[in-house]
């Protein structure tokens, strides 16, 4: 039988400049996102969505989830095959398109991943572990675009 898995957060808006939404430009996108004994997140609309830019935004934030899934997998799956990681970073890229009628949606996630593992033989094994941490990504198997991997291994320097 599957275990079920649940997750509770809060969304609360703080954009009430002092007339509410009384039009687009009257009303800020500023919101916080929280979850029981985590610091929150603050975050807001993309800019050109009248958004702070210092601010995360759901986009950034879906990206994001993609890059540390992947990773989380990755780095399992290479200790449990006897493959040392011993740096792991990632410039991920997302893409959204948007429609005419101001909707729309991701098209895709290039995640980049480089990674350094201890030993130049671990080299093959670990650009394969890729293939099997995207099969298993909670996330990337919860969207409905694709996810590409730009995946880089070395061994040590």
């Amino acid at each position: 039988m599957p275990r079920l898995h649940t997750y509770e957060v809060s969304v609360t808006w703080t954009g009430n400049r002092g007339s509410g939404t009384s039009s687009y430009r009257d009303y800020g996108r500023d919101h916080q996102v929280a979850a029981e004994g985590r610091p929150p997140i603050e975050a807001s609309s993309e800019p050109p969505f009248r958004g702070d830019p210092a601010r995360w935004n759901p986009e950034l934030e879906l990206t994001a989830a993609l890059s540390q899934c992947h990773m989380l997998w990755y780095l399992h799956l290479c200790a449990v095959s006897g493959v040392v990681v011993t740096s792991y970073s990632d410039d991920a890229h997302g893409v959204m398109e948007e429609t005419e009628d101001g909707g729309g949606q991701f098209t895709e996630v290039v995640l980049r991943p480089r990674v350094t593992v201890s030993s130049p033989e671990m080299v093959d094994a670990a650009m394969r572990l890729h293939e099997e941490a995207h099969a298993k990504c909670f996330i990337a198997r919860s969207v409905n675009f694709p996810v590409r991997h730009e995946a880089v291994v070395a061994g040590p320097p």
